[in-house]
């Protein structure tokens, strides 16, 4: 066992850092939503630099998410942006777009980069190309089965990051689709709350005539629109297998789960991790980390395992 995993996850505020750091959290994604896409909280660079602070005193890392789709007006603003996430401290950056990684080799030299384009990152050739341009970690597409996040760990040098439990975005759209169908809808002078996710307790959802019971959670921010899947990823059972090959780190999506949800998770995942490193051979499974989850999960969303075990067919 060369590398004991990362446990990375996301929060709305520091009060949420602070329960999920006491759950056992090694690092957290933060961000605000005019840079970086998908975020459970709003964190700018005042609030980021006391969550750094926060999280430094545990020994704990912070990656601010640098990853949303940049139109030039947001690119003007990049250098000031990263040079003030470098002033606090920040560990890392998550990008997609190069324009993050040349502000960055100006701006915050030393910056960990940690490339994430989505379902682009499937393959080892691509990170070992990031590679050779500075960044630091490749982070997985949802899409890859186990055989092909091997393969790419077996042939790249930088750390690689693969989701294993939680929601997943199945698409995206810049433009603010539910936004622009409500004010459609409106009539001339009225205004109206969008019932999407962020913004209404309940959300909004889209299911499809054929699968009726199945609802994909809709969440829209200043990043655009995204459909999310109607099921949650849960790789706890089978942890192992990843553990075995050394990925670097674990990402667990809490995004529309309460903090008590999310705590639970980290909690479960902690004991896993813990368990497996201090005694890899003699590693076994303890059923009460699963059913702690099971507790908590809501019965209308299936946890499973996504892409792991599926024969990929081109």
């Amino acid at each position: 066992m060369a590398t004991k995993p990362e446990l990375l996850v996301d929060a709305g505020s520091l009060a949420d850092m602070e329960r999920l750091i006491a759950a056992g959290a090694d690092a957290f994604i933060l961000g605000e939503s005019r840079y970086g896409m998908r975020l459970s909280g709003e964190f700018d660079l005042a609030l980021m630099a006391e969550a750094v602070k926060l999280a430094h005193s545990h020994q704990v890392s912070v990656y601010a998410a640098v990853n949303n789709l940049m139109d030039n007006e947001t690119v003007g603003a990049l250098p000031g942006y990263i040079r003030g996430l470098a002033e606090a401290g920040v560990d890392g950056l998550v990008f997609g777009d190069p324009a993050v990684l040349m502000v960055a080799r100006v701006e915050a030299p030393n910056m960990k980069l940690h490339w994430n384009a989505e379902m682009t990152s499937t393959n080892y050739a691509t990170a070992n190309y990031w590679g050779r341009r500075g960044a630091t970690r490749f982070v997985l597409a949802r899409e890859l089965n186990m055989d092909q996040v091997i393969d790419v760990k077996t042939n790249t040098t930088l750390e690689v990051q693969v989701q294993v439990h939680g929601l997943t975005n199945i698409y995206h759209s810049k433009r603010p689709l539910v936004q622009n169908y409500f004010q459609h809808q409106t009539k001339d002078g009225e205004t109206t709350e969008v019932p999407v996710h962020g913004k209404r307790e309940d959300g909004l959802y889209l299911v499809e005539t054929e699968r009726p019971d199945e609802r994909f959670p809709i969440y829209e921010d200043a990043g655009g629109t995204h459909i999310m899947s109607s099921d949650d990823l849960c790789m706890l059972e089978n942890l192992h297998e990843l553990m075995e090959v050394n990925i670097d780190s674990f990402r667990i999506e809490g995004l529309l789960k309460s903090i008590e949800y999310n705590e639970t998770i980290v909690k479960a995942y902690r004991a896993a991790i813990d368990a497996y490193c201090e005694d890899p051979e003699g590693y076994a499974f303890n059923e009460e980390w699963l059913d702690s989850i099971v507790k908590v999960q809501d019965p209308s969303r299936e946890l499973s395992y996504g892409f792991f075990y599926k024969e990929q067919v081109y």
